[in-house]
């Protein structure tokens, strides 16, 4: 009974660290676009890819198509935009929990 009671507590704890972890997760800014007209990774068709610490990464969790016109003046076929993440790198794939593009920055005149 106490071997029960002792592997319950330790499965309790460690799910309630797990969802602190996953709570605690703070939100990064991004590069967002097409993987494939901006980023130059391999794939078909386009689809949505974030750029972390130079390194790109296809997304699970939103897609392209999700956030306008992806061959619009701005889409992200044509642009590189800024996006407010959170998530993890999983597989070679980052597992978007959170992603909101953020608005397109003015030019300096």
């Amino acid at each position: 009974m106490k071997k029960i009671l002792c592997l319950a507590l330790l499965f309790m704890a460690t799910l309630a660290s797990a969802q602190d972890k996953k709570e605690n997760q703070k939100a990064k800014i991004v590069e967002a676009s097409c993987g494939q007209c901006q980023f130059g990774m391999t794939g078909h068709g386009c689809d949505l890819a974030v750029r972390i610490d130079g390194k790109s990464y296809f997304v699970d969790g939103s897609s392209i198509d999700s956030h306008g016109d992806a061959h619009a003046k701005d889409g992200f076929c044509s642009a590189i935009r800024k996006a407010s993440v959170q998530g993890e790198v999983v597989n070679n794939r980052f597992k978007a929990t959170s992603f909101t593009l953020l608005p397109k920055e003015k030019k300096k005149s």
